[in-house]
């Protein structure tokens, strides 16, 4: 059977997943997720006509003739702080001592500022005249109530969170975070601090993708490490697809006798074990688990592979079940300054570190020294991912390739 392109193994892996259902979810768990009704203003914002400065309240036609040389002079009848509900109108005549943000009384029609005054108490000396309505807030001019606050869709910010607090609500209707559960699999590896005895190794997989789960939306529900006995596999995974949104797997995917989770998989039909024209990242398990059909990852075990596969495939479904965009991560055109050889036939996802060209700001791109899928702090040193061709084999100093800046 020939191998799948990315392509090809992407459109199988969205061809399974849909947007999570809406819940309500407090404001403070909804930035960053996807809006998935409309939300209208519940009241007037502002809610009342108010004082856009600290100064006094006065009817406009009072201040006609003020000038520093012939101040108006006004009994001052009231002082507002913000949050005060007024006593009592302001008459002809009159003033109050009003602050920022505080209810405009009944009868005033002016907002005349304090440095244009003497500041006076118990009576004020008013230096200028004053326009009708100036620096008052009208109740509703921003937004009235019913007014359009959020659109469905819009992914949500820390602005949208605070426009949504101000027009009265507490929750918000969004597509909620993707549960997921990240499983390394292998008898070999050890939980890190532990001591290693001879052939172990610290689990560092089921770390990097929780991380990558967390950081792409999604939420890890559960992480840990599983040896190869088959029942303990079977047992796990039956469990995860009862209590979670997606399932991801490293390791015992590939073609050797000890690869348990394609053991177990394989004989239900569920998932399909693939290879995938790719470099690293070829071994490839994907397919739904259990009656929820929680969509099941079986990533192959080299962390850089893992990794790979990750941004390649695990990512853009996440993004779906979040209510966005699946496609591939951004890429950015980057100038090589090192040549880079690539296998025929497959498309490699190269690491390398990016910086800015002194002369022209284009951004350049430096391979790093191992592309090999084991090398764990290769991949730590790199910022990029380079996107070469099925089709190319030799890139040269200068060429210039797709890149995902990560």
């Amino acid at each position: 059977m020939a191998d799948r392109t990315v392509e090809q193994h992407l459109a199988a892996v969205l061809a399974v997943a849909r947007p999570l259902p809406p819940a309500a979810l407090p404001l403070g768990a909804a930035v960053g997720l996807v809006a998935a009704a409309n939300v209208v203003c519940l009241v007037d914002l502002p809610g009342f006509d108010n004082s856009a400065m600290d100064g006094y309240a006065v009817r406009a036609a009072d201040l006609l003739g003020a000038t520093p040389d012939a101040p108006v002079r006004l009994p001052v009848v009231a002082d507002l702080a913000a949050g005060d509900a007024p006593a009592r109108p302001v008459g002809p005549g009159e003033a109050a001592r009003i602050m920022t943000g505080a209810m405009v009384p009944d009868g005033a029609d002016t907002i005349v500022k304090v440095e244009d005054t003497d500041a006076g108490m118990p009576v004020v000396a008013v230096f200028v005249e004053t326009p009708l309505g100036s620096s008052i807030r009208r109740r509703g001019e921003d937004l009235p109530v019913g007014g359009p606050v959020l659109a469905s869709g819009t992914v949500l910010t820390a602005r949208h969170v605070g426009l949504l607090a101000a027009s009265g609500h507490a929750t918000v209707t969004v597509h909620p975070r993707p549960r997921v559960a990240v499983v390394s699999t292998g008898a070999e590896l050890i939980a890190p601090g532990k001591p290693l005895q001879p052939g172990q190794i610290h689990d560092s997989n089921s770390y990097l993708l929780a991380a990558l789960v967390d950081a792409a939306g999604g939420h890890t529900a559960y992480r840990g490490s599983i040896g190869d006995h088959p029942d303990e596999v079977r047992a796990l995974l039956d469990r995860l697809a009862t209590e979670v949104d997606v399932i991801v797997t490293t390791g015992g995917v590939s073609m050797g006798v000890h690869d348990v989770v394609k053991a177990v998989l394989r004989e239900r039909g569920e998932v399909d074990f693939v290879t995938v024209a790719m470099q690293p990242g070829k071994p490839q398990g994907f397919g739904v688990l259990g009656e929820r059909r929680v969509p099941f990852f079986g990533l192959p075990g080299n962390p850089v592979s893992a990794f790979v596969s990750f941004e390649a495939f695990v990512r853009p479904l996440l993004r779906r079940l979040l209510g966005l965009e699946p496609a591939l991560a951004p890429t950015t055109r980057v100038r090589l300054t090192a040549a880079l050889r690539s296998p025929a036939g497959r498309m490699q996802f190269a690491r390398a570190t990016v910086s800015r060209d002194p002369h022209d700001g284009r951004w350049l791109a430096t391979p790093v020294a191992g592309q090999g899928s084991h090398f764990v702090a290769d991949l730590a040193a790199a910022d990029a991912l380079l996107l070469v061709p099925a089709e190319v084999t030799h890139l040269q100093v200068g060429d210039e390739v797709e890149s995902i800046l990560l």
